[in-house]
Formats: C-alpha cells, structure tokens, sequence
C-alpha cells in the first residue's frame, strides 16, 4: 500500500457510547481508532468512484518569497 500523506484533521462528533465501543473493538483489533476510520474512508471511495482508489503524488507547495529586511523591499 502506497503511503499517504496524513496531514489533514476530520473532526466527527459521536455519542460518547458509541465513541467508547469504536475505541474497545479497534484496541481488540489491535489497532488505533485512526487507522480504522482511514480504512472505512478508503473502502467508502472505492465503492462510491468504482475501482481501486492510490494517493496521487502530491504536488510541491508554491515557493514562498524571501522578505528583505527592510519588509517588501522599498526604500
């Protein structure tokens, strides 16, 4: 499996039960909260586009400008 870049926070509001079942099944799991709900997210776009969803490359952030120290650089 391609790694993904794991940058960006979903916030889910959840009835604490509910919340407090989720986190015992994954621990009997053995695994994490988050790594269940990227699988349930992954299976959730391939059913719905069809085929096979693979992180795409993602492209390099703009190149940010160098500031002077004189702010914009007017004098």
């Amino acid at each position: 499996m391609a790694y993904e870049n794991r940058t960006a926070r979903l916030t889910v509001l959840i009835d604490p039960r509910k919340k407090a079942l989720f986190e015992r099944l994954c621990a009997e799991e053995d695994a994490v909260p988050s790594q269940v709900v990227r699988r349930l997210l992954r299976r959730y776009i391939e059913e719905r586009l069809g085929k096979p969803w693979t992180p795409e490359k993602a492209p390099s952030p703009p190149a940010r400008r160098r500031r002077t120290a004189g702010g914009a650089g007017h004098s």
